[in-house]
């Protein structure tokens, strides 16, 4: 009798430390989970930030080089330029960086990405319009809708074996480079009108003087 009960005994206290440390154990899960979930909203919060430093240097730039711009006076352009680079070289000590856990394949794969991009965006100078037809095939290629253009299936093949944040990048990127050259456009069509305008102008000044 003695015997059992010190077994019975034995196993209560085994039992107890057992359920104690299942305790412990799920209470240190979920203050885990918890923090999992603060550290997946810095990790959002700082790219949010990292995306906003590159519009606000991207909307700097656009203003610089304005056709608003090129139609003042020197003196009221310097005095702007002298604001808008104050304003970038500020928004240039923001210093942001998230860092992307890739696989050797997702590196191999981004960098592909990266140099296919870099490669159309240095032929900008030689034939804009083809280069712009390429970008669109690349950012059809990075888009869950269906495109209104030709898909580069080869690009998108490379951008599927990226790390999704990767791939939220380079879209980025390709939307920011087709922005510019929209803005490219505009700026030369307006000034080719400008000059036609002015053309146009000195001809009926002339025929006016013959006249």
């Amino acid at each position: 009798m003695a015997q059992a009960r010190i077994q019975a005994r034995a196993s209560e206290g085994r039992f107890c430390r057992s359920s104690s440390m299942a305790d412990r154990s799920g209470r240190l899960l979920e203050s885990l989970d918890q923090l999992e979930l603060r550290v997946e909203a810095l990790r959002e919060a700082a790219s949010a930030v990292e995306q906003e430093k590159e519009v606000l240097l991207e909307m700097i730039h656009s203003i610089q080089n304005s056709q608003d711009m090129r139609q003042i006076s020197d003196g009221e352009r310097e005095e702007l330029n002298l604001t808008a680079n104050r304003l970038m070289g500020r928004t240039l000590t923001v210093e942001v960086s998230v860092e992307t856990i890739r696989s050797p394949q997702q590196e191999e794969s981004l960098k592909h990405a990266t140099r296919i991009i870099d490669e159309v965006v240095s032929k900008f100078l030689d034939d804009l319009a083809n280069a712009k037809s390429h970008l669109m095939s690349l950012y059809s290629a990075c888009s869950s809708e269906v495109p209104p253009g030709p898909v580069d299936q080869k690009f998108q093949s490379i951008v599927i074996g990226c790390a999704l944040e990767d791939q939220k990048k380079i879209k980025r990127r390709l939307e920011t480079l087709l922005r510019n050259i929209e803005n490219s456009d505009k700026a030369i069509k307006l000034l080719e009108h400008s000059k036609g305008v002015g053309a146009k102008a000195l001809q009926a000044n002339a025929e006016s003087r013959l006249n």
